[in-house]
């Protein structure tokens, strides 16, 4: 369980903030308006009764809760695809692998780049979603950890915001290199480990409307070096996107409805926001070794 108090958030923000003024990227004058922000968030009353107790829920529960509005605008989407696509653009067309393919946002390029797709994913409801989405693509229910592919099957692998859902990435991204052809590339798109330690983590609500989050770990980017290069997978390219800023006339002075937490909470104290920025997402280009491998 996750208490989630909208203070914690909002607090924590005006700490990175002012940690950041502490060591000299900001005046006297922000460190005096950062402080009586703070007095303030400790007055509101309304804040103080706001908490929400949030179940964790698993990839699988919470793809099959999310599946219905996943397609949905997702401000994600719009980061990652940009940078992914046109690495993806860039290599030859052969058999590649959509890792996580959810609905098949992936899929669907890739088929359409000529590629021979097979796409995994870990939830039934996401795969039929996918099946309809590109019907050319091979679809197969699998674990990250357990390709249902076989040895050096594919020339591609693209696994778009899905390793923040794992605890470890050793095991996942040994599988990556396991069913790449050598020679091959790997390409991934995940929340960067800032966003997540800010709280960038899907909402959803079960049947009965409660709340939840699904399951996420922070992953730093030496994670994804120790965890790639031991498998033989080299660093190509390395890309953290911002979040996009959009310019507010003022603070947003009301909570907002919990399924847009910790997002619109940030809109309630945009100096901070802005001061306490981080990149959104990490993009990661790892040709495969074309060595043998024994």
């Amino acid at each position: 369980m996750i208490h989630e108090d909208p203070r914690a958030y909002l607090l924590g923000l005006e700490g990175i903030a002012l940690l950041r003024a502490f060591t000299g990227e900001f005046d006297r004058d922000f460190v005096e308006a950062r402080i009586a922000e703070v007095r303030g968030i400790l007055a509101d009353e309304a804040l103080a009764d706001a908490a929400v107790e949030v179940d964790r829920v698993d990839s699988v529960a919470g793809y099959r809760l999310w599946s219905a509005t996943y397609d949905r605008p997702n401000s994600a989407f719009d980061i990652d695809e940009p940078v992914v696509k046109e690495i993806v653009s860039s290599l030859p067309v052969g058999v590649a692998l959509d890792a996580a393919c959810g609905t098949g946002r992936y899929a669907e390029f890739l088929a359409g780049r000529g590629h021979r797709v097979i796409g995994v994913d870990s939830s039934p409801d996401m795969l039929t979603r996918a099946h309809v989405r590109v019907p050319q693509a091979e679809f197969l229910r699998g674990d990250l950890h357990r390709l249902p592919v076989a040895d050096a099957e594919v020339d591609l692998v693209v696994c778009g915001l899905a390793l923040t859902h794992v605890s470890t990435l050793e095991p996942v991204l040994a599988e990556f290199a396991r069913v790449l052809r050598p020679g091959g590339h790997l390409v991934i798109a995940d929340m960067h480990p800032e966003r997540v330690a800010q709280g960038a983590v899907p909402p959803v609500r079960d049947a009965e409307g409660r709340p939840g989050r699904l399951s996420s770990y922070r992953h730093s980017i030496g994670d994804y070096l120790r965890a790639a290069l031991p498998a033989g997978l080299q660093v190509r390219r390395c890309e953290e996107p911002p979040v996009p800023t959009g310019e507010r006339s003022g603070p947003r002075t009301v909570l907002g409805p919990w399924e847009l937490w910790p997002w619109c909470l940030a809109d309630m104290v945009p100096e901070a926001k802005r001061a306490a920025g981080t990149p959104a997402l990490v993009v990661w280009h790892f040709p495969l070794s074309s060595m043998e491998r024994v």
